[in-house]
């Protein structure tokens, strides 16, 4: 039975010392951020209609997130290798069942617009792109999408730098047809964090709620 749209969710079980460690402050604090931003992340994407995956790490998580998901999201376990051949992986397997749009975000962008992933998926469903890409703030991207043919986005990226972005679309040739969003920020570093802060208080103050009670929830600790 084909699944013409397809939501992944990247995600990274919020264990201590094994996320979020450039953000630096106490033993833990990455982890609960992790946390917030996953929590938060499966609570906003729930809204869109597609088929939503969580796409986790590692193995023995599963139970985890099973709890955390509550049904709204299916879960598949991220293959091993690099980040390219994991998402590959994924992309591979749900071509495979026929899905005709897919997407996939991860959780370092907790207060992305939903209106973003709505839009790659009608730039994929209405044939207008065979390529979506968001470009992130540091170099990256926070998400890619592809119509029912794998592009060639995955090998020979140096990812975690500032140069995956241009990196993947240099790999794009003439033949994909590529839409880009608007750009967005992850959260990553301590610089990123104080700009999220500030983000979410001006949403506040210009009357809007931002829909990340578990990320507003936190407050930096000393020291991070």
């Amino acid at each position: 039975m084909k699944q013409p749209r397809v939501l992944g969710l990247f995600a990274k079980w919020p264990r201590p010392a094994a996320v979020k460690t450039r953000l630096g402050g106490p033993p833990g604090w990455g982890a609960a951020v992790a946390r917030a931003f996953l929590l938060d992340a499966l609570q906003r994407l729930s809204a869109l209609a597609a088929r939503r995956i969580v796409v986790y790490a590692p193995a023995d998580a599963a139970p985890a997130f099973a709890e955390v998901a509550g049904g709204r999201f299916e879960l598949a376990p991220q293959c091993d290798g690099d980040l390219g051949q994991r998402m590959r992986a994924f992309f591979e397997q749900q071509l495979a069942t026929g899905a005709e749009a897919i997407v996939a975000v991860g959780t370092d962008s907790p207060t992305l617009p939903l209106e973003y992933v709505e839009s790659a998926f009608r730039a994929l469903e209405s044939g207008e792109a065979d390529v979506v890409l968001g470009p992130a703030l540091d170099g990256g991207y926070y998400l890619i999408g592809c119509g029912p043919r794998l592009p060639p986005a995955f090998d020979g990226i140096a990812w975690g730098g500032a140069t995956v972005l241009a990196e993947t679309v240099a790999r794009l040739g003439p033949g994909w047809r590529l839409a880009l969003l608007p750009p967005w920020y992850d959260v990553d570093e301590p610089r990123d964090w104080a700009m999220l802060r500030g983000h979410l208080a001006a949403l506040r103050r210009a009357g809007l709620v931002p829909g990340v009670p578990h990320t507003e929830a936190l407050e930096t600790p000393p020291g991070a």
